[in-house]
């Protein structure tokens, strides 16, 4: 999927969660970039038949078997864009840390109230 793509579809996804502000705009960039080129990784990954234990052959000419790096770095790039859906608030905790957030300046201390209605 295209960056521009996964823009309109992390806004939608922010809107219907009340998190969407406008000065997310440049975080919600920065996500769909980070996963257009997860999505590019996927494809290279799948088209090289999905090999998640490859052989490499070092410097010294020693064969070895480790994680595909395609694979790695999906895994990576999931991990940085689950930060992102995090500060979103498009994950349960991020939902919740937001909404805590949003509803701690909301709370009213009633005595101070009193006295803010009493000074005039």
């Amino acid at each position: 999927m295209t960056a521009k793509t996964w823009e309109n579809r992390i806004k939608e996804a922010t809107i219907a969660a009340g998190t969407y502000r406008d000065f997310f705009d440049p975080v919600i960039s920065t996500l769909a970039g980070i996963l257009e080129r997860r999505d590019m990784a996927e494809q290279l990954f799948q088209e090289d038949g999905g090999v998640v234990i490859v052989e490499h052959t070092n410097k010294a000419g020693a064969t070895n078997k480790e994680q595909n790096p395609v694979l790695r770095l999906i895994n990576d790039l999931n991990r940085d864009a689950l930060a992102y859906w995090r500060d979103l608030g498009l994950t349960p905790a991020g939902l919740k840390r937001i909404n805590e957030k949003a509803l701690d300046k909301k709370k009213v201390n009633p005595l101070a109230e009193a006295l803010k209605d009493l000074g005039g």
